[in-house]
């Protein structure tokens, strides 16, 4: 591919900064050579404008300095603008020969002085979304690149004309998986194009082998959709415009002998309205919602999926049995009006095949599939940069969570792939496996679960479960009790912190609060039990009063009085239980933007 052609000079984005915090305004100044103009922003308002030079300085004034690179974007709320600014990143590894970095640091610029003079309602918002910004802050798997568009694949991206390639980077970018989209939009206004940096989440990883004589780079990037972007138990199922949640394409791009080789898949939560809201039990109840909508949510998605990669096959990977089962038949009969040459559905019972240790009968799963691999092929550039074959399908890919079960198959298909390009090529013999090779094979294993990780983290709090198969090719028992560990780190992270991180997530796409030339809707009112509600105080009640009863037990051989006090305080612990169980829900961190999908 033409390097040359994939940036327009005049449209270089700012890799460095430096960063002027002044008292009443923060200055943003080029170090990098591409610009004489300075960024300024009030520190009041949030305004922006470019200036020519710096502020005076004196004895007097002596502002902080810090090195940036780059502007995510700008949160304009009620109660003031915030600017989000990379304050450390990590080159990473490249994509198509140009540099990829992840960002390791990250701080909200606060730009609302006037808050001291606001009404009380207003410094009580700030409050709130101080907290949100402080989770937002923290989040995960943020990667860009200042030269090409990491939102397109690889594919897409060589079919793109040199007109759109001359386009600033924000103007290239795939709608889906720009992460910043709605925080770009100030910037936008303001036509500051060099400041105007995507961002994508997920997932870059990289390793390097050699095979015989040759060197092998295999990349892999996981790029997450934003159009329902959220945490496990608080983004299921799909909304009515088709939006999956957890949906993640996930592209491996071989490099060989002059060649480039790639193959995208991707994966997503079932495509209609369902729903597993928490309520302190381990495995909520899985809830589907609308059911009579499920046909036509589910076509939209996969109408969707047939524009943008051809044909699909979808695999489901969920049980039969129980409320999985539910779903998947609710998931079987609304795509079999849609089923065609171009739309076909695999169901693959894996807990059922595979059990939790014999991973190795997903080859059960390719023999199904296999002729449709081979039928839409991969795509491939020779020496010369010339397309000899594209990809014209994918593999769409969902278990429950779409993280554990979908990552050990899809690592096992892009595996399948990988050999085939490597073939073709004359890298590997006729016959040749990875497996042939061990330092090649255990750099590809770790390779997919480090891709795997990253998705669940972001996703469910925990790195993915059953990786210790796709990190070392088999089930240990440090595997299967790191599994107990996450599942259980799961469970309290999606009762009592999820809800909060799902509003930071909401808040950063424009869905939580609406922008300063709104107002913010006032919260309902809580009910009596939601007001005063809250895990803390539930185990706090419960503890006590078993501890009370334990107490007088104690003293229940001596004292008959004692004894009907044990039986007073063990009613008491069993009925704070079955209360707190009863209104479970609302015992939960819940997000507060969150609406049920019933009508």
């Amino acid at each position: 591919m033409d390097a040359a052609k994939d940036t327009n000079p005049s449209c270089k984005l700012h890799t460095r900064l430096r960063l002027w915090e002044f008292a009443d305004r923060y200055i943003f100044e080029p170090i990098d050579g591409l610009a004489d103009l300075y960024l300024s922003v009030s520190r009041a308002s949030g305004s922006m404008n470019l200036v020519e030079e710096l502020p005076p300085r004196s004895p007097s004034i002596n502002p902080k300095v810090q090195t940036v690179f780059g502007v995510i974007g700008v949160l304009k709320l009620a109660v003031g603008s915030y600017f989000f600014v990379i304050t450390d990143r990590d080159c990473v590894g490249s994509y198509l020969g140009h540099a990829i970095f992840k960002v390791t640091g990250l701080k909200v610029l606060r730009c609302n002085d006037s808050l001291n003079t606001s009404p009380e309602q207003q410094k009580k918002m700030e409050s709130e979304i101080s907290e949100l910004l402080d989770a937002a802050e923290k989040t995960m798997g943020l990667y860009f690149s200042y030269d090409i568009n990491l939102t397109l694949n690889s594919q897409r991206l060589y079919d793109v004309d040199d007109e759109f390639k001359s386009r600033p980077l924000w103007r290239q970018a795939e709608p889906r998986f720009l992460w910043n989209s709605y925080l770009l939009e100030p910037l936008i206004e303001n036509k500051l194009d060099q400041y105007l940096l995507p961002v994508i989440q997920g997932s870059f990883q990289n390793i390097q082998a050699e095979v015989g004589s040759e060197k092998v780079n295999v990349t892999l990037i996981a790029r997450r959709c934003t159009g329902r972007i959220g945490t496990r138990m608080w983004r299921r199922g799909a909304d009515p415009e088709g939006y999956a949640a957890n949906f993640v394409e996930s592209e491996q791009i071989m490099q060989s002998k002059g060649y480039t080789a790639s193959y995208v898949q991707v994966r997503g939560s079932m495509p209609f309205l369902w729903e597993q809201i928490v309520d302190l039990t381990y495995k909520p109840s899985f809830d589907i919602v609308r059911q009579e909508e499920a046909p036509s949510v589910l076509e939209r998605h996969f109408k969707d999926l047939q524009k943008k990669y051809g044909a699909v096959l979808a695999v489901d990977l969920v049980n039969t049995q129980g409320g999985e089962g539910r779903l998947h038949e609710r998931y079987a009969k609304s795509i079999e009006p849609i089923l065609s040459e171009d739309v076909r559905y695999v169901h693959f019972d894996f807990h059922r095949i595979c059990g939790h240790v014999h991973f190795e009968r997903l080859s059960q799963l390719y023999e199904q599939i296999e002729d449709y691999l081979k039928k839409h092929k991969y795509f491939l550039l020779n020496e010369k940069g010339e397309k000899i074959q594209e990809q014209l399908g994918v593999v769409r890919n969902n278990c429950i969570d779409c993280l554990d079960r979908t990552n050990v198959t899809q690592s096992m298909i892009a595996r399948r792939i990988l050999e085939s390009q490597l073939q073709q090529i004359e890298v590997f013999g006729v016959n040749d496996t990875i497996t042939k090779y061990p330092a090649f094979d255990a750099s590809y294993k770790v390779l997919w679960a480090n891709h795997g990780d990253a998705i669940s983290i972001q996703y469910s709090g925990t790195p993915a479960l059953k990786g210790d198969f796709v990190r070392y090719g088999k089930r240990s028992a440090q595997g299967i009790l790191n599994d107990l560990q996450y599942s259980l780190a799961r469970y309290y992270l999606n009762n009592f912190a999820d809800g909060t991180k799902q509003d930071a997530m909401d808040l950063l796409q424009g869905r939580y609060i609406t922008s300063v030339s709104r107002d913010m809707a006032p919260p309902t009112k809580a009910g009596f039990v939601e007001s005063y509600a809250s895990a803390r105080l539930a185990f706090a009640l419960v503890s006590g009063a078993f501890m009370f009863m334990m107490m007088s037990l104690r003293h229940a051989r001596h004292d008959a009085r004692h004894l009907l006090l044990s039986l007073l305080w063990a009613g008491l612990c069993i009925g704070i239980t079955h209360f707190v169980r009863s209104n479970g829900r609302v015992f939960t961190n819940r997000p507060r933007a969150h609406k049920s999908s019933r009508p």
